[in-house]
């Protein structure tokens, strides 16, 4: 079972043994991953439809504000309609609201069961400066170790903020760069001074290395929780 449609549960004939087949095929996908402890893009995606269901159900302009990147207006203009059908057919509406009221538990556990691990994940994450933190935090370099031991993976970072619902968002894009084995001369100190030598265009960067003893899979899952980690890390240190 592939990704569910952005308007899944208004798509082609609504029915509702049909639309539950639907969800349990891709909540069994999704529980999949997250046996593995893979969760991203899982956890954003479902969380995603969780919240496109309340906002339809509540009649909130299908999130045309909160997720203007994900739906389309090819796709709001089909659930307008679909809610002028509504009007004029209440068995239509009855159905509707029956896949409503079944996928939204169904979707609240699943999502559950996901947070649970990205907080055991987050509660074992190890966050700390790599020497002098400089006065500029919004660009630097980002040292992830787990409990492999093996390596020291090497990504730049940059800080973004960006404004929604009157509100402001911290976002964090990171790229990587290259792996250190982890031996004595490879300390994080040591990567730090290869980095500002070999790389000029950050002469004096801010260095955070990210820590865990766990064994996860990197970019589905330690690298997400990372990144979201350390953007709070230095939120809360500037405050």
């Amino acid at each position: 079972m592939g990704a569910l449609s952005e308007t899944w549960f208004a798509d082609g004939y609504i029915d509702f043994e049909l639309k539950k087949y639907t969800l349990l095929a891709y909540l069994q996908d999704i529980n999949q991953h997250f046996t593995q402890s893979r969760l991203y893009p899982q956890l954003s995606d479902i969380i995603f439809h969780y919240n496109n269901l309340v906002a339809f159900r509540d009649n909130k302009q299908f999130l045309q504000q909160q997720f203007p990147k994900r739906l389309t207006a090819v796709n709001i203009q089909k659930l307008e309609l679909l809610y002028e059908q509504l009007i004029a057919d209440d068995e239509l509406m009855e159905e509707l609201e029956s896949i409503i009221h079944y996928s939204l538990p169904q979707l609240n556990s699943t999502i559950k069961e996901g947070m649970e691990i990205y907080e055991y994940v987050a509660e074992h994450l190890s966050i700390f400066p790599v020497g002098l933190v400089p006065l500029e935090t919004a660009e630097g370099y980002l040292l992830l170790c787990d409990g492999r031991g093996r390596q020291t993976l090497v990504y730049t970072y940059r800080l973004t903020i960006f404004e929604r619902h009157d509100e402001k968002y911290r976002g964090i894009h990171t790229q990587y760069l290259q792996a250190y084995k982890k031996d004595l001369v490879h300390t994080i100190s040591h990567i730090k001074s290869m980095l500002i030598r070999e790389r000029n265009n950050l002469p004096n960067p801010a260095v955070y290395c990210v820590e865990t003893p766990l064994v996860v899979p990197v970019d589905e899952t330690l690298l997400p929780i990372a990144k979201r980690s350390l953007v709070k890390y230095i939120a809360q240190e500037a405050a």
